[in-house]
């Protein structure tokens, strides 16, 4: 495959988002739900994690059912006034990225502000040659079809032509559907029929590019 487009998720694809973020931000959506449905914080919780199975995001669920703002919703759950000490940084994350042929983007269901502030404290922004991120899939997360239909129009991309790297198999089904290469970032043992690659990180991910190009 000559001149690839990689299209990376963020969180737990590009850096260690388990141990810091996703408890900060669900935190921030349960307290938004406790505040904007006036529930307790355990009915919250569920709901937060309710809408996250049923919809893919919680941001799906609350417009869905209680018409949120999805833009007031996204700032008041994604602010981290101390992002720089949560960030896991791999230093030699910016070197494997490099080494890979072809445009980068990232395709990501969080905040556009959000993804750009990670980028750059990851010292990866200038690799990438834009950021898709939740506000340009028109508020319709991964895996729903949508915002991937999105992604390819706005970059004008060739599914053939694409490398879709992801920690979370089910958004890895939908690529492969549409006919993208697809990289499960993961160390499970197995390797799901959705996933042509698997590797432990992505710093794995220049020694497995004879197997995707």
């Amino acid at each position: 495959m000559k001149n690839p487009v990689w299209v990376f998720d963020l969180d737990n694809t590009l850096h260690n988002a388990t141990a810091h973020i996703f408890p900060h931000i669900n935190r921030s959506m349960t307290a938004y739900l406790q505040q904007h449905l006036r529930l307790g914080e355990a009915e919250a919780n569920g709901l937060r994690v309710h809408y996250w199975q049923r919809y893919g995001a919680t941001l799906s669920g609350m417009m869905r059912h209680h018409a949120t703002d999805p833009d007031h919703f996204l700032w008041h759950t994604h602010q981290f006034p101390r992002l720089p000490q949560m960030i896991l940084r791999e230093p030699r994350l910016r070197h494997a990225l490099k080494k890979l042929p072809g445009r980068k983007l990232v395709f990501s269901n969080a905040p556009l502000h959000y993804a750009r502030a990670v980028l750059k404290l990851l010292r990866v922004d200038d690799l990438f040659d834009g950021v898709f991120a939740i506000e340009h899939a028109r508020y319709r997360p991964k895996p729903q079809l949508a915002g991937f239909v999105h992604l390819l129009r706005k970059y004008r991309l060739d599914p053939a032509r694409c490398i879709m790297v992801e920690d979370s198999a089910e958004n890895l089904l939908t690529a492969k559907r549409l006919g993208m290469r697809t990289v499960w970032v993961s160390s499970a043992t197995r390797l799901p029929a959705c996933a042509d690659v698997k590797v432990a990180s992505a710093m794995q991910l220049p020694r497995a590019l004879s197997r995707l190009i």
